[in-house]
């Protein structure tokens, strides 16, 4: 009894901390539905206006669009380099992997604002601003120490005596890492991929320095349009990407799930 009492105010903390960290996305999702000019909540009319307005604005279809495409092409990037630099670590071993892995995860160290600065200075010289180039490029690089992070815990449980075998049968390394390695750590390279989307998608720091234009993302034009006045279609529009990164975090614990059912 003693035991159920010390879990159950652990549950009530654990409780109230998630009802705190949701409250806001509740009250945007709330108020996406409003009928009124103004944003209010509660909503004194529910309507689906300004989803409406969000899908009939040629602006803001190509700022999605826009989003969608760079996160495709950071994924397609920022995967392979990542599992190529988790797969490369594994094989320094662990004299050097520490130092290695360091510079790999800095983007996920220095303050965000200081890369977005950085980056504009250095595309500003080769041309690279408000382009989609750009933009992946910086993307990439701050999706990378994911996609490491996620597939080197999986290679860290992965014996590497069947690749070696493989290997010592005559099969090329990359062969053997394609045939062998590759499909048995196949959902830690999904979830880093879908981790490397998600951080494309939301970021918005780094695109206000250097996207704009043909290449202005969603998040960016959504911090622009708050700066010039409050419209509700941003309540519609962060409630869309509320879903959006809910399903990728589902979909990356139902990935997880099922690879430690895999493993078992």
């Amino acid at each position: 009894m003693e035991l159920r009492c010390d879990r159950l105010w652990l549950y009530l903390l654990g409780g109230a901390i998630l009802v705190f960290l949701a409250a806001p996305s509740v009250v945007v999702a709330v108020t996406s539905f409003s009928d009124s000019q103004f944003l209010t909540f509660p909503p004194e009319t529910w309507s689906l206006r300004w989803y409406h307005a969000y899908a009939d604005s040629i602006e803001w279809r190509a700022a999605t669009f826009t989003s969608l495409k760079v996160a495709f092409l950071t994924t397609l990037i920022a995967t392979p380099a990542g599992t190529a630099a988790a797969y490369s670590l594994r094989m320094l071993g662990t004299r050097f992997s520490g130092a290695v892995q360091a510079i790999y995860t800095m983007p996920m160290v220095v303050p965000v604002i200081l890369i977005g600065i950085s980056l504009f200075f250095m595309f500003a010289r080769i041309g690279l601003n408000t382009t989609v180039t750009g933009v992946v490029l910086a993307h990439s690089m701050l999706a990378v120490p994911f996609v490491v992070i996620t597939v080197g815990s999986g290679l860290a449980n992965y014996d590497f005596a069947q690749e070696t075998a493989a290997r010592s049968l005559g099969a090329y390394r990359l062969k053997a890492f394609l045939t062998i390695t590759l499909p048995q750590i196949r959902v830690p390279v999904i979830t880093g991929a879908l981790f490397a989307f998600l951080t494309s998608f939301d970021e918005v720091i780094v695109a206000i320095f250097i996207s704009g234009g043909d290449s202005e993302t969603l998040p960016r034009r959504m911090f622009t349009a708050l700066r010039e006045q409050i419209d509700p279609t941003i309540a519609a529009i962060s409630t869309c990407l509320i879903i959006i990164t809910g399903g990728i975090l589902l979909a990356v614990q139902a990935f997880g799930f099922s690879g430690k059912r895999s493993r078992s």
